[in-house]
C-alpha cells in the first residue's frame, strides 16, 4: 500500500527508486501508467492529467485519459514480456501498427533502426527464446521505444540478469539518459542507482523515505532507515 508519494519528475531526468522488497516501488510505477489504478490522488504525463479521488470509480473518460496517457509512457519489465512465437523485429513492429496505425512502409525501418541503437541489428530474424536474456531485454527496451514515448519506465530490468548480461542492459539505458529520455527505474542495482541517477529515492513501507542526488543519499543518508538499508548492500 502507498501512503502520500509525491514525486515532480523533470524532462531528461533518470530517477532511481530503491528501497526493501515489497515495499510499494513496483506498485508506484504501475500507477504512473495505470496498469494499476490508485485509489486517490492525481498524475500528469504530458498534457495529460488524470485526478482520481478517493470517491470515484472508474469510468469511460478516465479510461480514455489513462489510454492517452500510456500512449506516451514505455514500459519494461523484469521479465522481458516478449511474444515468444513471433521474432525480434516482429516484438518492435506490433505496438506501432496496433495502437498507432503506423504503415509497414514506416514501421519496419523505425523497428530496424531501433534495434540497432541496443545493439540487435543482426538479430531481427531471430524469435526471443533464441536469445540471452540481455538481449531480450534490449529487444524489450526497443519494442518500448517504438512508440515514441515522453517517459521511459523500468522494473528492475536487470534482476533477472547476471552482472555481464545486466551491463549490455544498463549501456543502453545510459545511452538514452545521455540523448534526454526521461526514466524512471525501480532497481536494487546499486552501482547503476549510483552512477547514472540524477536523483535517488528511498522507499519503506510505501512512503518515500529520503530523496536527493546520489552522491549525498549514499555517502550520508538523512534517515536511519535509509542508512539501515544501505548498510545491507554497500
Amino acid at each position: 500500500m502507498l501512503h502520500d508519494m509525491s514525486l515532480r519528475v523533470k524532462r531528461g531526468e533518470l530517477i532511481s527508486i530503491i528501497g526493501p522488497s515489497g515495499c510499494g516501488k513496483s506498485t508506484f510505477l504501475r500507477c504512473l501508467n495505470f496498469l494499476e489504478i490508485p485509489d486517490s490522488g492525481s498524475i500528469r504525463m504530458g498534457d495529460v492529467e488524470i485526478d482520481k479521488k478517493s470517491e470515484q470509480g472508474w469510468n469511460r473518460a478516465q479510461e480514455r485519459r489513462a489510454h492517452r496517457l500510456r500512449a506516451q509512457v514505455g514500459m519494461v519489465f523484469q521479465s522481458f514480456n516478449l511474444f515468444p512465437h513471433r521474432t525480434v523485429l516482429d516484438n518492435v513492429i506490433m505496438a506501432p501498427r496496433a495502437v498507432k496505425k503506423t504503415p509497414p512502409s514506416q514501421s519496419e525501418p523505425l523497428a530496424r533502426s531501433l534495434l540497432a541503437k541496443v545493439g540487435l541489428e543482426g538479430l531481427a530474424a531471430r524469435f526471443p527464446a533464441t536469445l540471452s536474456g540481455g538481449q531480450q531485454q534490449r529487444a524489450a527496451i526497443a519494442r518500448a521505444l517504438a512508440m515514441k514515448p515522453a517517459v521511459m519506465l523500468y522494473d528492475e530490468p536487470t534482476s533477472a540478469l547476471d552482472p555481464e548480461l545486466a551491463e549490455e542492459v544498463l549501456q543502453v539505458m545510459r545511452r538514452l539518459d545521455e540523448e534526454g529520455m526521461t526514466q524512471i527505474v525501480v532497481t536494487h542495482d546499486m552501482r547503476f542507482a549510483r552512477a547514472a541517477s540524477d536523483r535517488v529515492l528511498y522507499v519503506e513501507g510505501g512512503r518515500i523515505v529520503e530523496s536527493g542526488a546520489p552522491e549525498a543519499l549514499f555517502a550520508s543518508p538523512a534517515d536511519q532507515r535509509t542508512r539501515r538499508f544501505l548498510r545491507t548492500l554497500l
